[in-house]
């Protein structure tokens, strides 16, 4: 079917990392698509007539966050599909930084983690340490 992108055939643990993928990335598009219906300004009914100054300044604030967690959504779901290339290709499951594998414990869990245990924790405390 022009158009359609065809689902390569997993087998095995790569069916369940697909999945696990899939089912990540499912939640985040109902979640981005949420979030872009409650961001839609031309719907009155939804946006309210508000006229003081706080009230807007809240409406400000709330669709700034949720501008932020669509972002970061946005950002998630594209690891996603990044790592599901890298399923298609073989590669998946492989730390970014140091190559070794990436746990079966932490692929369950951050089915599109780029980074070991180690090689994340040595992100995160040069993080802490800026």
């Amino acid at each position: 079917m022009p158009g359609k992108t065809r689902v390569p055939e997993f087998k095995g643990k790569e069916l369940e990392y697909y999945n696990a993928l899939m089912k990540v990335r499912n939640q985040l598009s109902g979640q981005i698509q949420g979030g872009i219906d409650s961001l839609d300004c031309t719907n009155t009914e939804k946006r309210g007539v508000t006229t003081h100054m706080a009230d807007v300044s809240s409406d400000n604030f709330r669709h700034e966050m949720e501008l932020q967690m669509l972002t970061e959504n946005g950002n998630t779901v594209k690891l996603i599909d990044d790592a599901i290339e890298r399923l298609v290709n073989g590669e998946y499951g492989i730390c970014m930084e140091c190559g070794e594998r990436i746990s079966e414990a932490r692929l369950m869990a951050r089915p599109y983690a780029v980074f070991c245990i180690k090689c994340k924790s040595r992100h995160e405390e040069m993080m802490k340490n800026r």
